[in-house]
């Protein structure tokens, strides 16, 4: 058989050596921070303005193995007030092996990305609605 079980990993053929393979090993909140610089102090009707901005970064750990980081930012604002600021570095260890320099490039900056941008909206959706300084009614409106 060309791919054989034996004690649990498989064995691979020579073949299976040589094809494209894109595969996460690791994920993990590399850094985040979270800012409220008025509190409960916003005043008006709540329709705040938001703003997203993402980005993406990645260094090599061994010839094969890339970190590939999601940098998601979020701030709200209330007139010219802000009302929260959350970063999250969202980051992942990929397998990365026999990938062409364009599969690479899409690998990095669209496949990888997709992959860690579920974990990094959890972890901005926890911080936010962990902030008590917004009242119930207001907090309809995050994220």
């Amino acid at each position: 058989m060309a791919n054989e079980m034996t004690g649990g990993t498989p064995m691979s053929d020579a073949q299976g050596d040589l094809g494209p393979m894109l595969a996460l090993q690791n994920v993990y909140l590399k850094d985040c921070s979270y800012e409220a610089p008025n509190g409960p102090r916003v005043d008006g009707n709540w329709n705040p303005q938001i703003n997203l901005d993402l980005h993406t970064g990645a260094s090599g750990l061994t010839p094969e193995l890339r970190e590939v980081v999601l940098t998601v930012t979020v701030s709200a604002k209330q007139n010219d007030a802000t009302v929260f600021l959350v970063e999250v570095k969202q980051a992942g260890v990929f397998l990365m092996r026999n990938l062409s320099e364009v599969d690479l490039k899409r690998a990095v900056s669209s496949v990888c990305p997709s992959v860690l941008f579920p974990y990094a909206r959890a972890a901005i959706s926890n911080l936010v609605r962990n902030d008590h300084s917004v009242s119930p009614d207001q907090d309809k409106g995050r994220i």
